[in-house]
């Protein structure tokens, strides 16, 4: 057999079902890959080894009594540390929750566990999510295996470094305004937010309660559509949860047909600031899209200029509330309590110890724009500005059926380059941010190298709220076109540590 690590996660379950191979052989081939180049990487911030061999065990011991696996069964994973895991450190990539073992499983994973997937471990993120490079992380940069002097993505970036390293076949990650989509693109990997609501939150650590999304990671659109369907569906643990069927995301994966399909083209998703071969993939695309049967409609959506900037303001509005429950008092980090401060100061000095610059930046900036005399100027306008964005979104959708663009901007930049430009960083997320004000899924597919420093770029398909189906039907299309002409720019020209 070949590399188990090179298999895809559809691959790797038909080998484990069928008795090619066993879930325990699987878990040891990525954990031996693991302890070969995560010290490299740094795509994981805790391994699970006795875990991950005890669940895969599990399988295999299902098999051998004759019982049906699920579609996933067998398969690793990587899992973002920011999902609650019973008896497993939690950190969110964060000093203040150093070393905290949380006493239940979030939703995602319980659905991870009942499906027969084996966790390897907890995957290094920026602090909270909070970031667009993984550099934000309390316990050091992941690197890009494209070029581990570059930046995976963010804030996921330890899920996306995992799957392009080969360490896991799937992965999790959470986006709040393109930490599943900005980190697919640039380790030229397949990540998807889902609608808004269409995947539990219950369990996951919160940064921005009415953005947050967790979805899946992979590296390719059936195995992404194969996760998404393990991990979706109504929860009634999250007020949130849509009640509702899953799209079928799987179907569509399997069906890859555009004829016939609208797909819309933004203006304001160019100009300035556009790496120019990330726009010739993007240009690319379009083409290949419309040789396929599609038909492309130019969009204008004037709202999204302003997507940026009521992104933070209402993201940093909603962590400063978020945030406020770590207080060194209940759980994690606690500094200063020696008998003699009181409860402020071991807060105080709680927060001064344990959060890092830019979780610090966006309290303050939050609490600021929260403020009483600043609200309605600030995050009330914010809101309203959302409210256009949707607007926008809704009238497009009434002329096509998806909308796309470049993931990001720019291919993966140097580790150390935007730290102390924070509006730079920000502008990583120029167009993922809108599909995560308007609560609309989203995915980002590779769409081949850029020419000038041979690094993966992604293209963006967003469509309507549970259309998420729609995603995949583009996605696997775009898959199979560029995989036929060029290869998979991960399967085939994939990095070597």
């Amino acid at each position: 057999m070949t590399d188990l690590t090179r298999l895809t996660a559809a691959e790797t379950a038909a080998a484990v079902a069928s008795g090619q191979t066993s879930a325990v052989e699987v878990a040891k081939a990525h954990l031996d890959r693991i302890a070969a180049v995560d010290e490299k990487v740094h795509a994981f911030l805790h391994v699970d080894t006795e875990g991950a061999l005890k669940a895969a065990k599990a399988v295999d011991d299902k098999r051998a009594a004759g019982e049906k696996l699920g579609p996933l069964a067998g398969v690793p994973l990587a899992l973002k540390d920011i999902f609650t895991t019973k008896g497993v450190p939690t950190t969110v990539g964060s000093k203040i929750l150093e070393g905290w073992i949380p006493p239940y499983d979030a939703t995602l994973t319980a659905r991870l566990k009942q499906a027969g997937i084996v966790i390897l471990g907890k995957t290094n993120m920026d602090e909270f999510a909070m970031g667009s490079s993984t550099e934000n992380s309390a316990y050091g940069p992941t690197g890009n295996p494209w070029d581990l002097t570059r930046i995976p993505g963010g804030s996921g970036g330890g899920s996306s470094a995992a799957l392009a390293s080969f360490q896991a076949p799937l992965a999790i990650g959470t986006d709040t305004g393109g930490s599943i989509r900005q980190p697919a693109s640039v380790t030229g990997t397949v990540g998807v937010k889902p609608t808004y609501g269409g995947v539990s939150r219950y369990g996951m650590v919160a940064f921005s309660s009415s953005l947050d999304q967790g979805g899946p990671c992979a590296r390719t659109v059936l195995d992404a559509a194969l996760l998404h369907e393990v991990i979706a569906g109504y929860d009634p643990m999250d007020s949130t949860s849509i009640n509702a069927p899953v799209p079928p995301v799987v179907e569509a994966a399997r069906n890859a047909d555009v004829k016939g399909l609208r797909v819309g083209v933004v203006k304001e998703f160019a100009g300035e600031g556009y790496q120019a071969g990330v726009m010739e993939r993007f240009n690319e695309s379009v083409e290949l899209l419309r040789e396929l049967g599609a038909e492309v409609v130019e969009l204008s959506c004037p709202s999204f200029e302003y997507a940026l900037a009521a992104y933070y303001l209402i993201a940093p509005s909603e962590c400063s509330s978020n945030l406020a429950r770590f207080d060194g008092l209940r759980y994690g980090l606690r500094v200063g309590d020696d008998g003699t401060r009181s409860a402020e100061d071991v807060t105080a000095l709680t927060r001064e110890a344990g959060f890092g610059p830019e979780v610090k930046r966006r309290i303050m900036l939050g609490t600021y724009a929260l403020s009483s005399g600043y609200y309605d100027a600030y995050y009330g306008s914010a809101q309203k500005v959302r409210t256009l964005i949707s607007r926008d979104f809704e009238r497009s959708f009434q002329q096509v059926d998806v909308v796309i663009s470049p993931t990001t901007p720019t291919t993966a930049f140097p580790i150390g380059e935007r730290v102390d430009d924070p509006m730079a960083m920000y502008l990583a997320d120029l167009c993922t941010i809108p599909a995560n004000l308007a609560g609309n899924a989203a995915m980002s597919v590779p769409c081949g190298l850029a020419p000038e420093d041979g690094l993966p770029v992604g293209l963006q398909i967003i469509a309507p709220a549970m259309a998420d189906d729609r995603l995949y039907r583009v996605g696997a299309a775009v898959e199979a076109a560029f995989t036929a002409r060029w290869g998979h720019p991960l399967l085939e020209e994939a990095p070597i540590l």
